[in-house]
């Protein structure tokens, strides 16, 4: 039995060896129809997912400390070592003459259920937004002076913290802000447009 197993191993050998060869013989290379190379070309759009380019928007000068301290809106920050997100955070504030401004946002990390309540000037305008993949927002009428969001983290989803992208566009398509925040159950994220 040893003998026939090694008979055909050696001939299988060979045989290998003689088709090998004549492949190798015949092998011609077909020459390419254009041998120069090209550059790939720069992409034409923006991709979807990203906002266009930020618009000038001068900066409105409020200190964070000032806006949460002793306020009855505002949950105090609880200071654990470590856990950076069980405090409100401040997304900025913004000139803008505008009149209207459109607000969108999603889950920022993977959907884990991260829900949201969102206040315009105190006043709540969304009482319960799940955040998922897909951005989704509303639009605002602009006071002037100041309108203040508020967005206020109603839990932390499967995977702490409540973390969203946010985007804020002007009323011709511009993209005023984006971002994102990070806060613990109760805390509130806050943007301000100052509308001139």
């Amino acid at each position: 039995m040893k003998k026939i197993l090694f008979l055909v191993t050696i001939l299988g050998i060979s045989l290998q060896g003689y088709s090998q060869k004549e492949i190798k013989d015949k092998y011609k290379p077909i020459p390419a129809k254009n041998s120069e190379i090209k550059e790939p070309l720069p992409p034409t759009e923006t991709p979807p997912n990203d906002p266009p380019p930020l618009k000038e928007s001068t900066v409105l000068k409020i200190d964070p400390n000032e806006l949460y301290k002793n306020n009855t809106l505002y949950k105090p920050e609880a200071n654990v070592e470590g856990i950076f997100y069980r405090r409100n955070e401040y997304l900025g504030g913004f000139v803008t003459n505008t009149a209207t401004s459109t607000i969108r946002y999603r889950d920022a990390a993977f959907v884990d259920g991260d829900k949201i309540k969102v206040y315009l000037n105190d006043t709540v305008i969304e009482t319960e937004v799940i955040l998922n993949g897909d951005f989704q927002g509303f639009k605002i009428n602009l006071v002037k002076g100041i309108n203040k969001i508020d967005f206020e983290a109603l839990n932390e989803g499967s995977a702490s913290p409540n973390t969203a992208e946010f985007q804020v566009y002007d009323d011709k398509g511009a993209v005023i802000q984006a971002s994102q925040w990070n806060v613990g159950t109760g805390y509130k994220a806050t943007i301000i447009l100052y509308k001139e």
